[in-house]
């Protein structure tokens, strides 16, 4: 589950204090896991909701942009992506802006729709769109500029 915390905070350190509140969050609702799904899941589930907790404290997401910000940043050109290290392209993604990193996670990594996304983090569908079309950008530059 560290490797989860890791993805939406960016550093060990706020990872760490995430990873612990999950645990206290994990074995107080112990009692409510009824099996029907992988415990895995469930677990993955309170942790990923316990650092988006965390992130809206601290209003790192900033999902207050506008969709019209976000003209001109969408490209017809698909770069094709070379082939990197797992650790290197974590150490990318968590380099991204918090906004766009637990956007990114949320969909790319755990496998949300926009619309999960948008109901979770308090936004629109198109912002979560705009935010996951900016990381993806972002991304790519960074993949560029490590070439």
């Amino acid at each position: 589950m560290m490797a989860v915390c890791l993805r939406y905070m960016g550093n060990r350190e706020d990872a760490q204090d995430v990873l612990q509140e999950g645990f206290i969050t994990l074995f107080t609702k112990l009692s409510s896991y009824e099996g029907s799904g992988s415990f895995e899941g469930w677990a993955r589930r309170i942790f990923v909701n316990t650092a988006l907790m965390h992130l809206r404290k601290t209003d790192a997401l900033g999902l207050s942009d506008d969709i019209s910000e976000a003209r001109g940043l969408f490209t017809q050109e698909a770069t094709p992506l070379e082939k990197m290290g797992y650790k290197e392209l974590m150490r990318l993604i968590e380099a991204l802006p918090p906004d766009a990193r637990t956007v990114f996670n949320m969909y790319v990594v755990e496998g949300y729709s926009h619309k999960e996304i948008a109901k979770e983090l308090g936004c629109t569908e198109a912002t979560s769109r705009s935010k996951l079309q900016r990381a993806r950008l972002r991304l790519q530059e960074m993949i560029k500029e490590e070439k």
